[in-house]
């Protein structure tokens, strides 16, 4: 009988080298490496790896992060870039596949960011491109919107791969639409901590307890793996944070830290969980295993009424412009009469 895939997957449960990309991509590189040593087939990391989270839209008004925002474009990275080359290529040489968050420039603007994720085959090619639809609360001082143009499962040798962003995993439309497309193995990424509230408020967004939550809920009806890639705080980010305003550190110890773990398609924990420290977790899915829950509850087949619900899916990227005839060739010949026509024009 035709059996589907078995596979070993890993969480990067790590920190960024805070705000630095190219340190960040040889970290990442490094991580790769390792888990594929250990016979990881698919290796995820966290939200924002690179070049980090944007806590600090948390703790400040933006009047104040006017530099942070600054250096923080100034380090993200273009989808086409060579920091992601060199990713790929690495994921090319331990024939794995790669899940990777970072923080994406845009071509049209110097200020335009999208918080994004990509996937990378084990022959170093990106087969999905994903940009977070909607940045949640004080990420939207950070990130624009994305769109549905990732909304894609990837039909791939160990299975079929696919993925969203920290608050997205609450999104049921998202997640459905993911679902209809035969998921087996659902990556969610999330930042190391969340904060909502300052110490004194009490009641701080526990992160853990919801991303366990949110993840088991998926599996269970998607009757998929999941895998939880959550971010690590350690000393040189807090420190970083804290001498920036020492009121900070309240904050930061006060907000429970995120955990990396994995589920099974009854959403029932399974593999390693990593939480306080820094790591790789790893576990093992026999995807044979999302074939019989189906039989109780499968909702985008039989238990679905498709006469009383539809769904309709945009997936066109997002530009900034339209074009509707060619650009216009420059040559040498040309060059100075388009420049005499904008000085007369005022438009130099």
């Amino acid at each position: 009988m035709s059996r589907l895939p078995d596979v070993k997957v890993a969480a990067i449960h790590a920190a960024p080298v805070f705000l630095d990309r190219t340190a960040t991509v040889a970290k990442a590189v490094s991580l790769i490496r390792e888990a594929s040593r250990h016979g990881a087939q698919l290796i995820a990391f966290p939200e924002s790896f690179i070049p980090a989270f944007p806590v600090w839209a948390a703790l400040w008004a933006p009047i104040d992060n006017h530099d942070l925002f600054e250096r923080f474009a100034a380090e993200s990275l273009y989808a086409d870039g060579p920091e992601i080359t060199e990713l790929a290529a690495e994921a090319r040489r331990c024939g794995v596949f790669v899940s990777m968050g970072f923080s994406e420039r845009s071509h049209a603007s110097v200020g335009c960011l999208w918080n994004s994720n990509l996937l990378i085959d084990d022959r170093g090619a990106v087969i999905n491109h994903h940009r977070k639809l909607v940045p949640t609360f004080y990420e939207k001082l950070v990130w624009a919107s994305g769109d549905g143009a990732g909304l894609q499962v990837a039909d791939t040798r160990i299975g079929r791969i696919g993925g969203l962003i920290c608050g997205e995993n609450t999104n049921p439309l998202a997640r459905y639409t993911l679902i209809a497309q035969g998921e087996q193995i659902h990556i969610s990424s999330w930042p190391a901590l969340w904060p909502t509230r300052r110490p004194a408020g009490g009641g701080n967004f526990n992160n853990v307890a919801a991303n366990r939550l949110r993840a088991g809920a998926h599996s269970f009806e998607a009757k998929a793996f999941g895998i939880v890639c959550a971010g690590f705080m350690d000393d040189d980010m807090r420190d970083f944070l804290v001498r920036r305003d020492p009121a900070a550190a309240a904050v930061l110890d006060g907000s429970p830290r995120a955990a990396s773990m994995f589920v099974d398609p009854t959403g029932a924990a399974i593999g390693d969980t990593l939480s306080d420290e820094e790591g790789i977790a790893y576990a093992h899915f026999e995807l044979n295993r999302c074939i019989e829950p189906k039989q109780f509850h499968d909702v985008v087949g039989y238990y679905n009424r498709f006469d009383v619900f539809s769904l309709n899916v945009n997936r066109m990227r997002h530009e900034p412009v339209s074009w509707t005839t060619p650009s216009p060739v420059l040559t040498e010949e040309t060059v100075p009469e388009v420049e005499a026509a904008s000085t007369e024009s005022g438009y130099r």
